[in-house]
């Protein structure tokens, strides 16, 4: 089963009607024992009638005893069958209604007997072995046997009411047993980065309930309390690491001028700068990120015309790709209109060609395409790289992964950021993102997935701060 409710419901429901089919099991057990009890009960007053006809005379013969006791056995012939016979086995008296059967002498034996009379059927008897005649008293088990069989068919009509009715009674047991659970679940659901100060409502009572509710918020006490560290620490030493960066890069900056005649010196100087450019990328990055965990960010989605959006983001991709010995070109373009945040859609785009720039040898060419989905729009940018494993393709929307370029590639490798940074932009957005090696030459096509709309900006907020988007390269 797929839920614990229904698993919980199974038990409930075959715990029920096990315990219904053992008591009714046990019930029918005793009510046949009662039964053969009441009969023997029943055979032991008929000996005393029939003791008290007879009497304790040793020299009685057969006619005699008939005498005395036959009209009483005719009068319960429907109910008892009656044998007398001696001490030593000689059969004195027979009830007519045993027709040419002989009841079996049970002396040496139990007192009571269950025994198969041909056409008869089973007979219960009881042999009593007072005074020198030994009387045997039998009555026919049919009717117990009809009882106890209608007792079964309705035990297992029974058995099977009471356990469609559990499962009903399981399911809202279950239901109603499984509520606090729910609602630790649902809390539990909506605690993320940007909401770890919500806590689940510990349920009344001291059981393990609330025992574990208080283990969990005690957990959830912990991770706010290291999440806010970590917040803190971001914001406050990216903050603090912007002005003495900014500070060695304009010292650097002045030594240019010092250093004209030194081309080994100039080429170190030019080192330093790019390292100070990728570190100020990196502290922008977490900047971005902290305001975006902390719900700072205000995004400001609105509905932008595809084409239009795609043929000014074209010019910017257009001029560094000329830059690089590169061509750009916009492919098939579908018209329409898409909700979006277009900063950070341009900001994905803009990592896209970043990459693809890296890996297009000179005189190659990027390709964008923008087609409609069932639901949205499909951008497609598409390279004429090496391309990539199939078990690197999932893996490079990771953060800080990175790939070496092919030889000869232009520019350098960034600090592993770009594709993360577009994955989680494009899931703010609802959508999704993934790469696949090109089918018809070398060469990744990276594809975005975008829906018409992104929600509202209070969702979209929340899209950001769940997933930890950042603009960086």
């Amino acid at each position: 089963m797929k839920t614990f409710t229904q698993r919980l419901t199974l038990r409930f429901a075959a715990l029920v009607t096990a315990t219904t089919a053992t008591v009714l099991a046990i019930g029918g057990w005793l009510l046949d024992r009662e039964a053969t009890r009441s009969i023997e009960a029943f055979h032991a007053v008929e000996f005393k009638e029939l003791r008290a006809l007879i009497g304790d005379s040793p020299t009685l013969n057969a006619e005699e005893i008939t005498r005395r006791i036959g009209r009483d056995a005719e009068s319960d012939a429907a109910l008892y069958f009656i044998q007398v016979h001696s001490e030593r086995g000689e059969v004195m008296f027979r009830s007519p209604n045993l027709g040419a059967n002989v009841l079996p002498d049970l002396s040496g034996r139990d007192q009571h007997w269950t025994f198969e009379l041909p056409g008869i059927g089973p007979v219960h008897i009881s042999e009593f072995n007072e005074g020198p005649w030994h009387v045997q008293v039998a009555s026919p088990m049919a009717p117990m046997r009809r009882l106890m069989r209608d007792y079964v068919e309705l035990a297992a009509i029974l058995v099977a009411v009471v356990g469609a009715a559990s499962v009903g009674l399981g399911y809202g047991f279950s239901r109603l047993t499984l509520r606090p659970m729910r609602a630790i679940e649902q809390t539990a659901r909506r605690i993320r980065g940007d909401t770890l100060g919500e806590r689940i409502p510990v349920p009344p009572g001291q059981d393990e309930l609330s025992a574990l509710v208080r283990l969990l918020n005690q957990m959830f006490d912990r991770l706010e309390a290291s999440f806010d560290q970590v917040r803190r620490f971001t914001a406050d030493a990216s903050h603090e690491l912007k002005t003495p960066l900014a500070l060695v890069r304009l010292n650097a900056e002045k030594l240019r001028s010092r250093l004209g005649q030194d081309p080994e010196g100039l080429s170190t100087l030019e080192d330093l700068l790019e390292e100070i450019s990728q570190l100020h990328q990196i502290i922008e990055s977490l900047l971005f990120l902290s305001r975006a965990e902390s719900g700072a960010l205000a995004p400001k989605i609105r509905v932008v015309e595809v084409a239009a959006f795609v043929h000014d983001f074209a010019e910017d991709a257009g001029a560094l790709a000329q830059d690089r010995g590169v061509n750009f070109k916009v492919g098939a373009l579908a018209p329409g209109e898409l909700a979006v945040e277009p900063t950070l859609l341009r900001q994905l785009l803009l990592n896209l060609v970043t990459n693809a720039l890296v890996v297009t040898p000179r005189g190659g060419t990027i390709t964008l395409e923008v087609a409609e989905s069932a639901s949205g729009y499909r951008f497609v940018l598409a390279d004429e790289g090496p391309g990539l494993p199939a078990e690197q393709l999932e893996r490079i929307f990771e953060r800080f992964v990175r790939f070496e370029p092919p030889s000869g590639a232009k520019g350098n490798r960034g600090h592993g950021l770009g594709l993360a940074i577009c994955r989680s932009i494009a899931r703010m957005h609802g959508g999704a993102i993934r790469a696949e090696n090109r089918p018809d030459r070398s060469g990744l096509r990276v594809v975005v997935e975008l829906p018409r709309s992104a929600g509202s900006e209070a969702e979209f907020a929340a899209g950001v701060r769940s997933t930890g988007a950042v603009r960086s390269e």
